[in-house]
């Protein structure tokens, strides 16, 4: 009896490992790779084109007002990324063809233009992931030329200014490196001497950008 037990007991086990042998067995989880996180670190460069309007006002009171023009130019810069902080540099180049004039009663004429002007400035944003709204300010600079055609005679003078520049702007990141801008500035020159009068250059620009992150 005791001899038979065991043989049963042997049996219920030898049947159980060969049920257990034909289980299909679990595949393992298929490896999902993590979805990278966007950032704006980095550097980047871009180019842009917009239309600017300003003035150049006269120590005697005299405001050659209506100063515009279309521009088109560059950037660089670099970005630092915490958490939804973004922090840059940014500099940009700009050619300009701001122009205004005023004809003088009797003959004469006196015009103002500017050829280029350029930007050092800091970036602060705020990113929601790709869209990035941020403030901007820094260092300005620009080429202006003053004619004076009176009929006694006249004389034209050129000067480099330098001066500062404030504004607002907004990116959006269409793609892990490309992004597109758009951004208004206020830039005030200062004032530098033309034949003997100062002359105080400041100007507003709205401008549309693209870059390219590295």
């Amino acid at each position: 009896m005791r001899k038979f037990s065991l043989s049963a007991v042997a049996l219920v086990l030898m049947g159980g490992t060969a049920f257990a042998a034909d289980l299909p067995v679990k595949a393992p989880a298929a490896y999902i790779a993590p979805v990278p996180v966007f950032t704006w670190q980095g550097f980047y460069i871009g180019a842009n084109a917009g239309y600017g309007w300003g003035s150049s006002d006269f120590d005697n009171g005299f405001d050659l007002g209506g100063q515009d023009g279309a521009i088109v130019g560059g950037q660089i810069g670099y970005n630092w990324q915490w958490d939804n902080v973004v922090f840059g540099i940014e500099a940009d180049l700009q050619y300009a063809d701001l122009n205004t004039g005023y004809d003088f009663v009797g003959g004469g004429s006196l015009n103002s233009s500017m050829d280029y002007f350029g930007t050092v400035r800091a970036r602060l944003g705020y990113a929601f992931d790709m869209f990035l709204p941020y403030v901007t300010g820094g260092l300005a600079y620009g080429k202006n030329e003053i004619d004076f055609n009176y009929l006694t005679g006249g004389g034209s003078d050129s000067n480099t200014h330098v001066g500062y520049t404030v504004g607002a702007g907004a990116e959006y990141a269409f793609s892990p490196n490309w992004s597109a801008k758009v951004e208004y500035l206020w830039t005030d020159l200062g004032s530098e001497e033309y034949l003997g009068r100062d002359v105080d250059v400041s100007f507003s620009t709205v401008r549309a950008g693209i870059n390219y992150r590295f």
